[in-house]
């Protein structure tokens, strides 16, 4: 979102009205002996001036789409599910910094035990991700990889996300998202359906001097 302020110029006084009052002082002053005089000033003629907001544009894109596609079904105890997405600064703008958010649109055990319910792990590297497909299912490999987080599938607050590439405009973070099941779950988290939202929000860097 843009919006642009420009300041209007505006005139003071002719120097028609301003030689009149010159005399009206000076009459009074004839006429008491003395008087306080004021000070005359004048100003310049306002600089017209445009400022622009910038923009903030943070995206989670798969393959050139929006969309982070997860579905699994017939996960049991011990079962897992990798996707690899990047994200981008696509504004104009540096973040200051992002946090992580992974809600439950459906929800169920699956999202609500802490301890035997889906847990997820957020890894990034310098480079896109090397991709393997065995038997339908996709596995991930990186010379370097680095820990985002890892824990619950849904925290309940949000996740401060350090050492981001996003974060400066035009930067990229590679990253893969897993969730899985531990084996610890029970018979209680049979045909049981969670939904997930994962969401990364930005906030902008301090302004400065221009």
């Amino acid at each position: 979102m843009s919006a642009t302020t420009t300041a209007s110029a505006t005139r003071g006084r002719t120097a028609r009205k301003i030689l009149g009052s010159l005399g009206v002082v000076g009459a009074a002053a004839a006429v008491a002996g003395l008087g306080t005089f004021g000070t005359f000033t004048d100003s310049t003629t306002p600089l017209n001036a445009s400022v622009t907001t910038g923009t903030l544009d943070i995206q989670l894109d798969r393959a050139g789409t929006t969309t982070l596609p997860m579905s699994a079904a017939g996960f049991v105890p011990g079962s897992s599910i990798s996707r690899a997405v990047d994200l981008r600064n696509a504004g104009d703008l540096p973040f200051s910094g992002l946090l992580l958010q992974s809600t439950a649109t459906a929800s169920s055990i699956l999202d609500t035990d802490a301890s035997n319910g889906l847990q997820m792990t957020v890894s990034s590297c310098p480079v896109a991700w090397t991709e393997s497909i065995s038997g339908g299912a996709a596995t991930y490999s990186c010379s370097t990889p680095a820990s985002l987080y890892a824990g619950r599938a849904v925290p309940g607050a949000s996740i401060a996300i350090n050492n981001l590439k996003s974060l400066a405009v035009g930067g990229t973070d590679h990253l893969v998202v897993t969730l899985s099941l531990p084996a610890s779950a029970g018979n209680e988290f049979q045909n049981k359906t969670s939904t997930l939202a994962l969401t990364f929000s930005g906030t902008q860097a301090t302004g400065s001097a221009r």
